[in-house]
């Protein structure tokens, strides 16, 4: 699989985790949103997505793996069926302030959540109306904030 991998983390505070990750990667974000930022590192190859979720800091929110286009998707998508893993296709959603082409990997021996994706183009809203849960969302009744309805 080409690609890079990405890694979403939720954080207490943004501003001081853009701070200290802009120092850790020597890079500034690629995109910064209400509650939300990301960076493009090139070195290692990593998509680091932030997600304010105050409360549930330096926790992991999901994994997944950024490719370059939808057949790319496409591809993926059917090699992991051949190996019997299970899927959830989520095509021309808007997640994360991008428009998206995906699916989300199902059976995971931790309960962990891969997504493969493809951004498709950039979005001023964090969701569409349509997506239910373009992340993973929150345990019900854990009182916690977020930056929205996904990806919290």
């Amino acid at each position: 699989m080409t690609g890079r991998i990405q890694l979403a983390l939720n954080v207490d505070n943004l501003d001081e985790s853009i701070g200290f990750y802009s120092k850790l990667f020597g890079t500034e974000p690629a995109k910064v949103r209400p509650g939300y930022a990301n960076f493009a590192i090139a070195s290692p190859p990593l998509k680091l997505v932030l997600l304010e979720n105050r409360g549930h800091g330096g926790s992991l929110n999901h994994l997944g793996v950024e490719v370059p286009d939808t057949d790319a998707v496409d591809a993926e998508q059917a090699r992991l069926a051949t190996v019997g893993l299970a899927s959830i296709d989520e095509r021309d959603t808007t997640c994360c302030y991008a428009r998206q082409d995906k699916f989300w990997v199902e059976g995971a021996p931790n309960g962990e959540r891969w997504e493969i994706y493809t951004v498709l183009a950039d979005s001023q809203s964090f969701s569409g109306t349509d997506s239910a849960q373009c992340c993973p969302a929150p345990q019900a009744g854990d009182g916690s904030e977020s930056a929205g309805t996904c990806c919290a």
